[in-house]
């Protein structure tokens, strides 16, 4: 997995860097991913990069301002027009269904794929057989909620230079050991999956924050993350208008990257005044709080543990 940032400017678009949104890819072979934010022209910022909108099946909204979520009727529509028949969840706060389902009645933008669109309180809002993904709301001037998405337990990798040893030929046998199942060898010896196969893999942890001024919740859903990213909108010494207008600084981000436990923090969410030059001084001033900061990078991947 690995999260691939296709804006990292906050309020509005500057020369060198979009408003937020933010992919996470499951495998550059799938192509399926999910969307967190969906600024204005996000689907422009999907052209420079291998995303393909009929491949994503899940967008999470954060907050119902504009730099979050202006770009979601084009994005809809060329998911459409570009041959997506698979359903579609949209998840966010209480708002969301009216702002999605006006503008495609206003516009008359037909889809052609199924939509659901699910507003949120907090909790668990969704599981399956690989993930489960709380939310919690944060601190910002309206409803904004962060995500915590929580990998499960996976299967441990064969050993296959023991089985190359006991002879056991690569093939069906090993899937076989690799869903859990015991064997048996024409000699009649019995091939344990236990021994087969080595220990489990603990599940990845990302949290997404949305807009947010530091809070209790925010290191909650961060706690023990592999990966975390917070909004650094403003550098310290500007704390009094991050705290005016809903938002964190790099060091307040750093704080809570540090509470949380987590292993890696990728600010973004730059305020406009700061340019791409300016963003090394920001990560390096965070980094005097967690060292393991980077300031995400507009359409840069970023892999997520194994």
């Amino acid at each position: 997995m690995e999260l691939l940032f296709l804006g990292t400017s906050a309020g509005m678009p500057i020369r060198d860097r979009n408003v937020t949104s933010i992919a996470l890819r499951f495998s550059q072979q799938s192509g399926a991913f999910w969307l967190f934010d969906c600024g204005e022209a996000t689907q422009h910022q999907m052209i420079h990069t291998t995303l393909k909108p009929n491949r994503m099946s899940k967008l999470f909204i954060t907050h119902l301002h504009g730099d979050h979520v202006f770009g979601i009727p084009g994005l809809l529509s060329s998911r459409s027009n570009l041959g997506g028949t698979e359903l579609l969840e949209i998840y966010g706060p209480p708002g969301l269904r009216e702002l999605v389902e006006t503008n495609l009645r206003i516009t008359e933008t037909h889809l052609v794929y199924p939509l659901e669109i699910k507003e949120i309180a907090e909790g668990v809002i969704y599981q399956d057989d690989r993930f489960t993904i709380e939310a919690a709301q944060l601190d910002h001037r309206i409803d904004c909620y962060g995500y915590r998405i929580m990998e499960r337990e996976r299967v441990g990798a064969l050993n296959a230079e023991w089985l190359a040893e006991m002879g056991v030929p690569p093939g069906p046998l090993y899937g076989q050991l690799k869903a859990g199942k015991d064997i048996t060898l024409d000699d009649g010896r019995v091939i344990r999956a236990a021994d087969a196969v080595r220990a489990s893999i603990p599940g990845r942890i990302i949290a997404i924050l949305g807009d947010t001024r530091p809070c209790e919740h925010a290191v909650t859903l961060s706690e023990g993350a592999d990966v975390l990213v917070h909004e650094a909108t403003f550098a310290h010494d500007l704390a009094d208008k991050a705290e005016e207008y809903g938002h964190s600084t790099t060091l307040q981000a750093a704080q809570i990257a540090a509470s949380g436990g987590v292993k890696k923090l990728l600010i973004t969410h730059f305020s406009s005044r700061y340019k791409n030059e300016d963003l090394a001084v920001l990560e390096a001033e965070a980094r005097t709080v967690f060292p393991y900061t980077e300031a995400a990078i507009q359409l840069k991947s970023y892999a997520i543990g194994d």
